[in-house]
């Protein structure tokens, strides 16, 4: 009889443990449109649709941005928290030769700004300066 009590109680006590944590990262849960192919952390994402949401109640701990319809996932970790001072969830881009990097991501709560990643700065300038100094053929033979 004590045994079943036992379980009874975990699990009323594994439940209430899941309601907690789901309110903590509904917090910052929202929903962006990438409306063009951008580069975070690293790794180019396609456009569409993402799932933002948090990894941790830590907010420096990072984001994870997922995509149904892409079958994409990623973890972005921001350089810094801000909080918002308005609900107004969105995404902001940086422009870097010709290559379109996810600089920050505002939820409702909290302004969270993304490092741009060196090494993809890098191949995005070498891949613009190829293609505006491509050797030119000419027609003599």
């Amino acid at each position: 009889m004590k045994s079943q009590y036992l379980r009874i109680l975990l699990a009323v006590v594994c439940f209430a443990g899941m309601g907690i944590t789901a309110a903590a990262q509904g917090r910052d849960l929202i929903v962006v449109t990438l409306p063009f192919p951008s580069v975070a952390s690293g790794k180019m994402l396609p456009a569409g649709k993402y799932i933002v949401s948090r990894v941790s109640d830590d907010k420096l701990e990072g984001l994870i941005l997922s995509s149904y319809d892409t079958h994409t996932s990623i973890i972005v970790r921001p350089i810094d928290v801000e909080d918002a001072s308005e609900d107004n969830p969105q995404v902001s881009f940086t422009k870097v030769a010709g290559q379109n990097f996810l600089s920050s991501i505002r939820t409702a709560y909290d302004i969270y700004n993304l490092p741009l990643s060196r090494p993809a700065i890098m191949e995005a300038a070498i891949r613009s300066h190829q293609h505006t100094h491509a050797p030119e053929s000419s027609g003599n033979n």
